[in-house]
């Protein structure tokens, strides 16, 4: 039996392959390595995988992760898979790899993720070959959930937010404007909090066009910033993977459009491609 996974800085979506190539889907909270200890990952995954699973019956573990981007990184995660599935082949790759390999399967191109947070590259039909770092959610990120919840949060920080936003915004969540500073300045993981704003931008129906505005800001400055760097983008189709992008589709593709590139694949979650991958054009032994 094999598992393949993919985890983002939030969620991690898992796939166990059988020997009979039956499915079983599953969820555990993300694990990114610049947040996440080896300890904490063996800890969480022992209280959240499934209280069923053979865990010692699996013979290889295929995980992209997000922050797996170095090999110090990757140790920390493959450390965790290790102690976990003892008897498994494990395999540790970054979450942008997995993107592209859904995305694209076997065929060059370009692949973005905008989730928590924002990645993009050049596939060349295999390996990631053109990288711009992202900068992460405090650097950078432009275009994820991360991004957009911080300018709404500094939107409510400094009045900025038309009156029905922000009187629905303190009856939503009720924080200080010291709240939000606790949150994200001395608490862990600040990018899952700046993030989970994006589903109250996705919700609001009070003031739609304030959350048009601030979605497609935060497109544009993710073009003008990462996406147009890339030598001859606009010969490549617009792929993309995440809840971010795939919730804000329509202001996503108006971008795209505008910056000279066709739409290509939008998609939630890479999972089903990237087992469809692993089977298919890198199969594994079962």
């Amino acid at each position: 039996m094999i598992i393949i996974a993919d985890g983002g800085s939030t969620k991690t979506n898992w796939c166990l392959v059988t020997e009979e190539g039956k499915k079983v889907y599953f969820n555990t909270e993300g694990y990114n390595p610049y947040f996440s200890s080896t300890e904490y990952i063996i800890q969480s995954l022992n209280e959240s995988l499934p209280t069923d699973l053979e865990k010692n019956l699996i013979t290889e573990v295929n995980y992209y992760g997000a922050g797996c981007s170095t090999p110090e990184m990757r140790k920390i995660v493959e450390e965790a898979m290790k102690v976990v599935f003892t008897g498994a082949k494990v395999n540790i790759g970054h979450d942008l790899l997995a993107a592209a390999r859904a995305l694209l399967g076997n065929t060059e191109g370009f692949a973005a993720i905008l989730g928590t947070g924002t990645n993009t590259c050049i596939y060349d039909g295999k390996e990631v070959v053109h990288n711009i770092d992202s900068g992460a959610y405090i650097l950078g990120d432009e275009g994820s959930g991360c991004y957009i919840g911080k300018k709404l949060l500094t939107d409510y920080l400094r009045g900025y937010m038309p009156e029905p936003v922000r009187a629905l915004f303190w009856e939503t969540y009720k924080l200080t404007p010291d709240d939000i500073n606790e949150q994200v300045y001395t608490q862990p993981r600040a990018n899952r909090f700046c993030a989970s704003f994006s589903k109250f931008v996705y919700d609001n129906n009070v003031h739609i066009e304030y959350s048009r505005n601030l979605v497609r800001t935060s497109f544009e400055d993710f073009f003008r910033n990462l996406v147009t760097h890339y030598p001859d983008y606009q010969k490549y189709t617009f792929n993309c993977i995440g809840s971010v992008g795939y919730n804000f589709r329509n202001v996503l593709e108006e971008v795209v459009t505008e910056n000279g590139m066709v739409v290509g694949n939008i998609i939630r979650s890479p999972i089903d491609n990237l087992v469809k991958y692993h089977l298919e054009l890198a199969p594994s032994s079962l």
